[in-house]
């Protein structure tokens, strides 16, 4: 594998960054390097998102088998992007580097560009849970880059692949790389990874090894999903879509195909195609130190889980009343409330209530984290949706005011909702900002740790690797 002494001259390069860069931003930077870098540098481009942004890739390199890294899978998650912004430099300029890993090395640092500059009012801070939330985004499940990779499993047939993600696919289909970094991150938590396949026990004590020498502990709370298989503690397979479908009919669903609703990802579809290996690694932006305290509380991990689908409900149910009015004026290609609509369609927890109430795992008291995950953390994952409701109605009364449109009765409807949605968004984010006490992650130290990660798992799958 790569030495550690390598990597630790490869870390103390990374620029202390204190915001995060715009797409415009980082494709200027892109086109500047490989204007420095001619002999080591190309740049090229994939497609046009659906908005007619050109979507940028890097190739740098020329070892003896390729990798691909992906920033922005999820457009509110742009740390992979800046850790992409990083390592391309370092690697432009660093010939030991590009010998030792023995990759072509293929970076998109922007995948999801459009949904990336919905998110961008945040990038420049203040770096606070209202402020993230206030101008949170995330498209819907079948418009989301790194989830709507074809699939054909029992019942479940998805091949309506936006053009970002079949332009990553074509690159997978021609490349055949063994190695691909989707650059998800989290935003509320500790450190945890998500694997192709299981590797050794040592492995796994490197990984969390980095965190804890960049000063970050690993997240030991609630799975992000009830069916993910752990391999040791922070450590996950990575998920697939058949992972999803199988979960909905084991719990009892008529239509499990209806409930994923959306494509496989990437991790899941360059396994099949080539057998790549993905790495995740999440990170978080804000920290508290409860998501890493296994001692026993004083709430079972089942109540724990149904009070935050009772949460859920109780906001679900909140919107419904909100939008009697208004929700027939806003345009259904509005990005936020196709979004919405999106998540709020696959929305059925009966699966979950029927496995909480049978599996006796679910019994035992839940730890300190575990009822962070589900409890704590509500008023603040409850922002989310409501900032999609918010911005969907924000954005409807600006364009009416852009086009100069007269419509009385849907202006005055609009902005009923409009101000009831930012009333609730804000009451919740004044929730969370009182309970969390969180800290917020330097940008720097989440990039060395993902960066690292990436470098040693890379050594790991390549192991003629210098």
């Amino acid at each position: 594998m790569i030495s550690q002494q390598l990597i630790d001259r490869v870390i103390a390069k990374v620029p202390d960054y204190q915001t995060f860069m715009t797409v415009d931003e980082m494709d200027a930077s892109s086109h500047k390097l490989a204007e420095a870098h001619p002999d080591v540098v190309e740049i090229f481009e994939l497609t046009k998102s659906r908005a007619g942004h050109p979507l940028y890739c890097l190739k740098i390199g020329n070892g003896s088998q390729n990798a691909i890294c992906y920033g922005c899978p999820h457009p509110n998650e742009p740390i992979g992007a800046m850790m992409l912004e990083a390592f391309s430099t370092i690697l432009a300029e660093d010939a030991e580097l590009r010998e030792a890993l023995d990759y072509t090395w293929y970076i998109i640092k922007s995948w999801d560009v459009d949904g990336t500059q919905l998110n961008e009012p945040w990038f420049k801070g203040p770096f606070s849970l209202k402020n993230y939330v206030r101008h949170f985004f995330r498209p819907a499940p079948t418009a989301q880059v790194d989830w709507t990779f074809p699939i054909d499993y029992k019942n479940l047939h998805f091949h309506d692949s936006i053009p970002e993600t079949q332009a990553v696919q074509k690159l997978i289909d021609e490349l055949s790389p063994s190695f691909l970094y989707s650059l998800h991150n989290s935003a509320f938590g500790g450190v945890y990874w998500y694997l192709t396949e299981a590797f050794d026990e040592d492995f796994y004590d490197m990984l969390r090894a980095v965190a804890a020498k960049h000063g970050m502990p690993i997240d030991l709370g609630e799975p992000e999903a009830p069916y993910i298989q752990r391999f040791s503690p922070a450590v996950y397979r990575n998920i697939s879509m058949a992972d999803s479908y199988d979960y909905y009919e084991s719990y009892g669903a008529e239509h499990p195909e209806e409930m994923c609703g959306c494509g496989t990802c990437s991790a899941d579809y360059g396994k099949a195609a080539c057998g790549a290996f993905t790495l995740l690694t999440e990170l978080p932006y804000f920290f508290n130190p409860a998501i890493c305290d296994l001692s026993a509380s004083d709430i079972s991990r089942c109540d724990a889980n149904l009070y935050a689908l009772d949460y859920r409900k109780a906001m679900k149910d909140f919107a419904r009343e909100a939008l009697t009015d208004s929700w027939g004026y806003i345009d259904p290609a509005n990005p936020f409330k196709f979004a919405v609509e999106g998540f709020n369609s696959i929305d059925d927890d009966s699966a979950t209530r029927k496995m909480l109430s049978e599996n006796p795992e679910y019994q035992k008291p839940a730890t300190i984290a575990e009822k962070f995950s589900n409890i704590d953390l509500q008023p603040f994952f409850s922002c989310l949706t409501l900032a999609l409701y918010t911005r969907a109605h924000e954005s409807e009364l600006a364009h009416m005011e852009e086009t100069g449109e007269i419509n009385p009765a849907k202006k005055e409807a609009l902005t009923k909702a409009f101000a009831l949605f930012e009333a609730k968004l804000n009451e919740q984010a004044a929730l969370a900002e009182e309970k969390l006490s969180y800290e917020v992650v330097p940008i720097r130290k989440l990039i060395s740790i993902q960066l690292e990660a990436g470098l040693l798992t890379a050594s790991k799958v390549h192991p003629s690797a210098k």
